[in-house]
């Protein structure tokens, strides 16, 4: 049997040093050994990679005794793209609209200085009938298997599904999430009405009932820019406002992170067709990452300066 010419280990050095190309074609050009196009899209289209090798190579970079797990989810966009597999038409923070694109769930474990993704999922209903809470409850049941009891599970206002809450309650865990401002609360039994309704004269946090969850605190934060959040808790031991808030504020970390493995790893960047090779190529960037972020907290050199050094050397040798 012939053995493969293109690797997993070969595949990640690539879209590690790549800067703009990450295609097969590209690879072929400046591998060590001779190889042809074809045997990257091979080797893309067959290996059967899983999420649980990222969690093998990021596993030894957490503390599973404390830190935060945040939820949340980006669009790979992939707007040229017709036959490709996992593509379709979804809502995208970043555009503000419905694109084109692949819907990736993320995992995202942090202390508020390192940033390690220790799961994720393919957002494909067609195939499997899941949605992005599924996902996210799955993945908070991994997570409690590996052992992790984190601080608090940090949430946007997708993922503040009632389902969520309960599930995070069965494993004893705390959690901070944004309401949406017509979420039903009741500080009246049998009488509902929206958050944003809520009486918030000289009372930065109050104690509500959920409709059909339970008592929690809720708190009303309002931005510089005039911009209103609804945070809600569990923990009910949360009663400073500004405590609620500079816990719930590491959620912005998953954020960087999107635009790290969009801008560091070429994610994006895979034009395969088939899902496998999709698959494949977005487990392997994910792993680009954890790599890069492996050595920014080593050495405290940014994921985009390790990028521009791999490169650097060449374009002074071209110059000169």
């Amino acid at each position: 049997m012939q053995k493969q010419k293109c690797a997993l280990d070969l595949y990640v050095n690539f879209l590690t040093a790549s800067q703009k190309q990450f295609s097969g074609v590209e690879l072929s050009k400046v591998a060590p050994e001779p190889m042809a196009h074809d045997a990257v899209s091979r080797w893309l289209s067959t290996a059967k990679l899983t999420p649980k090798l990222l969690w093998q190579q990021s596993q030894s970079l957490v503390d599973k005794q404390t830190g935060y797990l945040i939820i949340d989810d980006s669009v790979l966009d992939k707007p040229y793209s017709q036959k490709m597999a996992l593509v379709k038409k979804q809502y995208s923070g970043k555009h503000r609209g419905i694109v084109s694109g692949i819907g990736l769930v993320s995992f995202l474990w942090t202390d508020g200085q390192r940033l390690i993704p220790i799961d994720y999922r393919v957002y494909d209903p067609g195939r499997d009938g899941k949605s992005k809470n599924d996902h996210a409850r799955e993945m908070l049941l991994e997570a409690a298997k590996r052992g992790f009891t984190p601080t608090y599970v940090l949430m946007d206002s997708w993922y503040t599904a009632i389902d969520n809450f309960k599930a995070l309650d069965k494993l004893g865990w705390k959690w901070i999430g944004q309401l949406k401002a017509n979420r039903l609360v009741s500080v009246t039994q049998g009488e509902y009405f929206s958050v944003s309704d809520l009486d918030w004269t000289n009372t930065p946090v109050r104690r509500v009932w959920l409709k059909e969850y339970g008592f929690i605190l809720v708190s009303k934060i309002v931005a510089t820019n005039g911009d209103i959040a609804y945070l809600a808790t569990n923990d009910m031991s949360l009663l400073e406002k500004e405590t609620l808030k500079t816990h719930f504020d590491y959620r912005w970390t998953i954020e960087a992170y999107h635009r790290g493995i969009k801008q560091c790893t070429g994610i994006e960047r895979c034009s395969a067709v088939k899902e496998r090779s999709q698959r494949n190529h977005i487990l392997c960037s994910l792993l680009v990452f954890v790599r890069l972020e492996l050595q920014r907290i080593k050495t405290a050199i940014s994921w985009y300066e390790q990028k521009a050094m791999i490169t650097r050397g060449a374009i002074a040798l071209y110059l000169n």
